[in-house]
Order: C-alpha cells, then sequence, then structure tokens
C-alpha cells in the first residue's frame, strides 16, 4: 500500500513562502496523478493543485500565479512551492495519490492521503 508523508510546513508571515514535499513509499506513484488539498480548520478541505503522471497541471483560482506544484519521479516525490502567502493560506495540507491514471478534482477519487502538514499564515 501506498504511504504518502508531507513535510516543509511552518509559521510564515503574510508573503514569505514555503516548499511542502510530499514522499511516496513506492515508486508506482510515478503512473498515477497527485494532488494537493488542504483544510483550514472549521472548514471543508478544499482542492489547491493537482499534477498528471505526465506532469501537466491545474491550480484553483485562489492560489493560481502563487503556488507552483512539481513531481520529481526518479525521488517519488511531489512538491508545492508556495510564495507570496497570505492568511486564508493557513490550513493542514495533504498530498494525495489515485491509483487510476487519470487526473481528478474530486477528492474522492484519491485513494491514498497523507498525514497532513501545517502552514500557518500570520502576522
Amino acid at each position: 500500500q501506498v504511504q504518502l508523508v508531507e513535510s516543509g510546513g511552518g509559521l510564515v508571515q503574510p508573503g514569505g513562502s514555503l516548499r511542502l514535499s510530499c514522499a511516496a513509499s513506492t515508486s508506482i506513484f510515478s503512473g498515477y496523478p497527485m494532488a494537493w488539498y488542504r483544510q483550514a480548520p472549521g472548514k471543508q478541505r478544499e482542492l489547491v493543485a493537482t499534477i498528471t503522471s505526465g506532469g501537466s497541471t491545474n491550480y484553483a483560482d485562489s492560489v493560481k500565479g502563487r503556488f507552483t506544484i512539481s513531481r520529481d519521479n526518479a525521488k517519488n516525490t511531489v512538491s508545492l512551492q508556495m510564495n507570496s502567502l497570505k492568511p486564508e493560506d493557513t490550513a493542514v495540507y495533504y498530498c494525495a495519490v489515485r491509483s487510476v491514471n487519470i487526473v481528478t478534482t474530486r477528492e474522492g477519487l484519491y485513494d491514498y492521503w497523507g498525514q497532513g502538514t501545517q502552514v500557518t499564515v500570520s502576522s
């Protein structure tokens, strides 16, 4: 079974940057779509970005132009570079992988999830 471990979260001031990383336990990761989701306190989990097995990306409107998702299949990792962070970006960030090679925005279709990493943007 695939295990995903996120890292790189922390406390930053508005306008700052963080780079999140998600490491997979198996190289099968390389053939399937990945996504980053986030969940703020008291709110529903929302999609941040997706990336296909071939590297095609899509972003939520709220992060477009500020965040960049990428993957390194040789290292079994997917990253989320977050720039120009805002207080509303504060959330627990999760990476996920789907076991079908069709990218989706529906979180219920992602089969494996990491434990999450906290990102706090505070002034």
